[in-house]
């Protein structure tokens, strides 16, 4: 990994730990896959820390441009998946 987190200065160091383990579980769905429970509760805190639509496109979209990796379709996909699945991207 030779990239930045997008982070926030307004965001208390908790709530920063919640953001990149979110974006930890969209690394781990393209990187061999993460369980489905585990990154909807990782995308349910960040939802708290990131409530609107328009501050979540703009932090995913930093974040994809750095890493290359799409939160948005991997959420996409888990919602979509069963439970207990492995959610993977490719």
């Amino acid at each position: 990994m030779s990239y930045q987190y997008p982070i926030s200065a307004d965001w208390k160091t908790d709530e920063i730990i919640d953001v990149v383990r979110f974006f930890e579980c969209i690394e781990k769905a393209y990187e061999g896959g993460v369980e489905k429970g585990d990154l909807m509760n990782a995308y349910k805190r960040f939802k708290q820390v990131v409530p609107g639509k328009a501050e979540e496109k703009k932090v995913c979209g930093e974040f994809e441009e750095a890493s290359g990796y799409s939160s948005y379709h991997t959420v996409k996909k888990a919602k979509e998946s069963v439970e207990g699945e492995k959610v993977k991207m490719q």
